[in-house]
C-alpha cells in the first residue's frame, strides 16, 4: 500500500494528528483522539479505527477490551489537514470510556453555567474494562 497520502497530513511535534470519530449515519460525534502514521496506515488496511494511545504510549485498537469496535466507512482530512474525521459504524452501543454512547455527553447550562449530564450510562464501565 503506498503511503503517499499520509504526506498530506500535518502532523503535530508528536508525530500525532487529533482524529473526531462521526456515526456514519447518524453523523453523531461519538469521540475523539490521537492518531500516528502507523495507526492511520493500520485503520485503512484493517478496516476499524486504530487509534494512539498517548498515556499507554502504544496502538490502541478501539474495542480490544471493551468490545465496542469501530469500523471505518470512510475518513476525511480538515481542509488545513490538521485534522482527521473518521465515519465509523459503532459495534455496540458505547463509544466513551464511561459507558456513554459519546464522549460527549455534558452541556452547558447557559444559565447557572454549570456543566450538566445529558446522557446516560449504557454500560456499566467495570464490565466493559474487568480484566
Amino acid at each position: 500500500m503506498s503511503k503517499e497520502w499520509l504526506d498530506g497530513i500535518k502532523w503535530d511535534d508528536r508525530g500525532l494528528v487529533p482524529a473526531i470519530a462521526q456515526d456514519a449515519e447518524t453523523n453523531e460525534i461519538l469521540m475523539v483522539a490521537w492518531m500516528n502514521a502507523e495507526s492511520l496506515e493500520l485503520s485503512m488496511r484493517e478496516g476499524r479505527a486504530i487509534y494512539w494511545s498517548r498515556s499507554r504510549q502504544k496502538l490502541w485498537r478501539k474495542g480490544e477490551e471493551s468490545g465496542n469496535v469501530q469500523l471505518l466507512r470512510e475518513m476525511r482530512l480538515d481542509c488545513d489537514a490538521d485534522v482527521i474525521l473518521l465515519k465509523v459504524e459503532q459495534i455496540g452501543s458505547v463509544a466513551c470510556h464511561t459507558g456513554r454512547r459519546s464522549c460527549f455527553y455534558r452541556k452547558l447550562d447557559d444559565n447557572s453555567l454549570t456543566w450538566e449530564t445529558v446522557e446516560q450510562v449504557l454500560k456499566d464501565p467495570n464490565e466493559m474494562y474487568a480484566k
